[in-house]
């Protein structure tokens, strides 16, 4: 069967991603990787780039947990014993010992009744905001949510939503008091650490206001957080912006496995009869492989290391280097926007210089991510270092150097 007019057209698609700027480009393949010491961070393999070492400051692996002995030789143990695949979906043979192990694991870490685990956040996002909306829901969610909740509302189709200025909490208040009488249920969607930015949702008012205004929605006001990157890596336990923020529990709360953790997967936690409403709705659960036996003890391994004392020093540990890399950027004279959180933004505010940047620092063996107009909006042009536990002050220090020496 011809293609020749359906491949013109997608390549036509690509070149304009291209052309606007907003194609991702070839890929970097990791060929090895070299362990770190105590003075310096591990150190990556690219394929085309022969012995070179670069340092990742670009991973989401907060903690730096991935070559924990203990995360290790728990998938290991889990492959021997279950094997390396589930073989099926989670309701037909695909349910592991591991799998209900680690959700109870995680519902006790957040102080919940339940908990789901998907192959993925992106997955556990669209499998709650989906299902969770019906033909008389309003949406109302943060106009610099991820793309998963966007796509979760483009897809469940709510009777209608609303876009609110980031952070505008006078908006979302708005947004609530317009829709009453329009809608049997209202579903606030927000991230818990905006990722571009690393600042965080305000959830103990986001709660407050849920709660005031409860009264208008005969289902309820329902709060949805995917706190992906601040679970493992964000407040004094890691239990992400609700304890930083000191907020009652979100109704619905959605993590990652594959950030801070270390490992894979993604989760929901909250009240058991909503988890067993997601078990019998959530289409990316219910049709879709979970994560391998073996990954799920990896991951029940990370959080018992997460919530003992051995996690509070790397959490520690990630904020001073944190702190140490944002007052660095201070000293030399670079803006960023200051926060706890280990996603450190280095605010370029011009699309050509934050490409020329990126290439800088790739060309001294550092890798970062790019955020250019259309991305992100004129003036926002930015790169995103991302600090992990594993780093050290040294590798910092000689990032710092490496921008410093960027002309202007």
């Amino acid at each position: 069967m011809p293609q020749d007019r359906l491949l013109d057209a997608l390549d036509a698609h690509v070149e304009t991603l291209e052309s606007d700027g907003t194609a991702k480009g070839e890929e970097l393949i990791v060929t090895g990787v070299v362990p770190g010491t105590d003075s310096r961070a591990p150190r990556f393999h690219l394929e085309g780039y022969g012995e070179r070492e670069f340092l990742r400051l670009n991973s989401n692996s907060y903690l730096g947990l991935a070559f924990t002995p203990e995360l290790l030789e728990a998938e290991e143990a889990g492959a021997r014993a279950f094997g390396v695949g589930p073989g099926a979906v989670r309701f037909i043979s695909g349910s592991f010992s591991a799998h209900r192990d680690l959700e109870r694991r995680l519902a006790r870490f957040h102080d919940r009744e339940e908990a789901i685990v998907f192959s993925s956040a992106y997955a556990a996002v669209l499998g709650s905001v989906v299902p969770l909306t019906t033909g008389d829901t309003l949406v109302i969610s943060d106009e610099l949510n991820h793309n998963c909740i966007i796509n979760a509302v483009r897809l469940s189709r709510p009777a209608r939503k609303v876009i609110y200025r980031h952070l505008d909490l006078e908006g979302l208040e708005r947004a609530l008091v317009d829709g009453e009488g329009t809608a049997r249920r209202a579903l606030v969607l927000t991230d818990g650490i905006f990722s571009m930015r690393g600042d965080h949702a305000p959830l103990d008012e986001i709660m407050a206001l849920a709660a005031s205004h409860d009264h208008r929605y005969p289902e309820n006001v329902v709060v949805v957080a995917d706190d992906s990157h601040g679970v493992g890596a964000f407040g004094p336990t890691g239990r992400g912006v609700e304890e930083y923020t000191e907020s009652p529990p979100v109704d619905v709360l959605i993590g990652t496995l594959g950030k801070a953790f270390g490992v894979n997967g993604g989760y929901v936690t909250g009240d058991a009869r909503l988890i067993r409403f997601l078990r019998e709705s959530a289409p990316t659960y219910i049709y879709s492989n979970p994560i391998t036996p073996g990954e799920a003890m990896a991951c029940t391994a990370a959080v018992e290391l997460v919530d003992s004392s051995q996690g509070r020093d790397l959490l520690g540990r990630l904020r001073s280097l944190t702190k140490h890399f944002e007052e660095g950027l201070t000293r030399i004279g670079v803006e960023t926007i200051p926060g706890e959180h280990p996603v450190v933004p280095v605010m370029i505010r011009d699309t050509a210089r934050t490409r020329a940047m990126v290439q800088h620092l790739f060309d001294h063996d550092v890798l970062v991510t790019g955020l250019t107009y259309p991305v992100v909006p004129r003036g926002d042009e930015s790169i995103r270092a991302q600090i992990n536990a594993d780093h050290t002050m040294e590798d910092l220090d000689r990032v710092l150097e490496i921008i410093a020496a960027f002309p202007n």
